[in-house]
């Protein structure tokens, strides 16, 4: 390794796997914990100080906002991808070729998502069966929240780089700034100004904002191996072919979860505002359960994708057991933790006895099959670090999606109550966990870079 890559970045080919994807998910554990405030602090301080039909206003955009921003989330997944092969087999052009590409789909997807979120939302939040009452104040949060967008992209593009190449420190300390600045830009202009929902939405775009400016004081200081030069920023042809096959599988199967929450939050919403406040309320305080998850599955990916460029198979195996072992012990502990807690953790945001019944009813109904959802997303996060990202979007497209969606509309058309849509989610990870691990054992996808 030279010195400016010791610089920014962490080598996952030496030394012990287990410290090293401890001490990389560990920051990112932490970031993501602020991050979640982000998606935590426009409900809570909403919830308090505005009542439960503006929060549940914010509460019916979340899945529409994961839907049409996940996709392009799964895009810079294909880049760190590249660039964490790139690292691994010491190529540094490729390194700075992949990382300028991704910039320009960054800045390209940030202009796409802020025209379609601005026109489209009275649409989408109809489809979504909306309540009448509650649709304008959806529509305005809704479109405050896009006006950012190309932040919100290009934040993700400046931490995705970092982390490719080992550096989750930095994209902790900047997500700490911006997620204080948040809560703070809330509380001023909520809870002192008495402004409406759509002040917390431009809230959250100025701290976002923030984010991405510290990101690139780091990025464009020159000497390092991660160094952005806004005139190299463009389409490299066949960075942006290996990106788009590594990405677009992981965007794909990031939207069609997206689409199916949005198809469960439509079914949700049919039975009125305190449903919907309540579902997502849930959805906001299950965000801190998917934490271990996100975090050792982007170590698991990083680790991975470095080991199999250096061509350290069976090092790629003993990180990837480790890393998949963590996500679901830890990821269970929580769902317990919340099982026993939840009547308080869901009365932080809404006091209404309705709203905490519901929102109660839905944690006991899943949050004990967590180890599930976090064996799921691991194993998928070992077939993107080795090049399968195929995978995973077949099988959360046939079970995540389509039979979800099946399963839900089948029965709600014989019985019409809202635990069988709680029911639809550890049922779809029991399935895909089985399908992952007869992958996981039976498949050579060590090979994956090579094929």
């Amino acid at each position: 390794m030279t010195a400016k890559q010791a610089d920014v970045s962490r080598d996952f080919t030496k030394g012990s796997p287990y410290s090293l994807i401890i001490r990389f998910a560990l920051p990112i554990f932490i970031s993501q914990v602020f991050q979640q405030l982000y998606n935590t602090a426009d409900s809570l301080i909403v919830g308090h100080f505005l009542g439960t039909a503006p929060l549940a206003a914010v509460s019916s955009s979340g899945t529409l906002i994961f839907m049409l921003v996940s996709f392009f989330e799964g895009l810079f997944m294909g880049a760190g991808v590249l660039i964490s092969r790139c690292f691994g087999e010491k190529d540094e052009d490729g390194v700075s070729r992949a990382i300028h590409t991704d910039f320009a789909i960054g800045l390209a997807s940030g202009v796409f998502l802020t025209i379609i979120g601005i026109l489209f939302t009275p649409t989408f939040l109809r489809w979504m069966n909306t309540d009448p009452g509650v649709l304008p104040l959806a529509v305005e949060y809704f479109r405050w929240y896009f006006a950012g967008a190309l932040a919100l992209v290009l934040y993700n593009v400046c931490r995705g780089i970092m982390t490719a190449v080992g550096d989750s420190k930095r994209p902790l300390i900047y997500l700490i700034v911006s997620s204080v600045l948040n809560v703070l830009l809330d509380l001023f202009f909520v809870g002192l100004l008495g402004l409406g929902v759509w002040s917390a939405a431009l809230a959250t775009v100025i701290s976002q904002s923030t984010s991405v400016v510290l990101c690139m004081i780091h990025l464009l200081k020159k000497g390092s191996l991660v160094t952005v030069d806004p005139k190299k920023i463009r389409f490299h042809r066949d960075m942006l072919g290996q990106i788009l096959r590594y990405g677009i599988p992981s965007g794909i199967q990031n939207s069609v979860i997206g689409f199916a929450n949005v198809i469960v939050q439509s079914q949700i919403n049919i039975f009125g505002d305190v449903a919907t406040a309540a579902y997502g309320t849930h959805s906001k305080i299950e965000g801190f359960a998917f934490l271990p998850i996100t975090s050792f599955n982007m170590a698991i990916t990083s680790f991975v994708g470095q080991n199999l460029g250096a061509r350290e198979y069976d090092r790629a195996k003993k990180g990837a057991r480790f890393g998949i072992l963590a996500a679901v012990i830890l990821a269970e502990i929580i769902g317990v933790v919340y099982y026993v807690f939840s009547p308080g953790a869901i009365a932080l945001f809404d006091k209404n006895p309705d709203v905490i019944l519901l929102g109660v009813r839905q944690a006991r109904t899943v949050t004990l099959f967590y180890f599930l959802l976090a064996f799921s997303h691991s194993i998928a996060a070992v077939c993107r670090g080795a090049g399968r990202a195929f995978v995973p979007m077949a099988i959360m497209l046939s079970v995540w999606c389509v039979f979800r969606i099946c399963y839900i509309f089948t029965v709600m058309h014989f019985f019409h109550d809202i635990s069988y849509i709680y029911w639809a989610y550890p049922l779809t990870w029991a399935i895909s966990s089985v399908i992952y691990l007869l992958y996981y054992l039976k498949s050579d996808w060590v090979h994956g870079f090579e094929r």
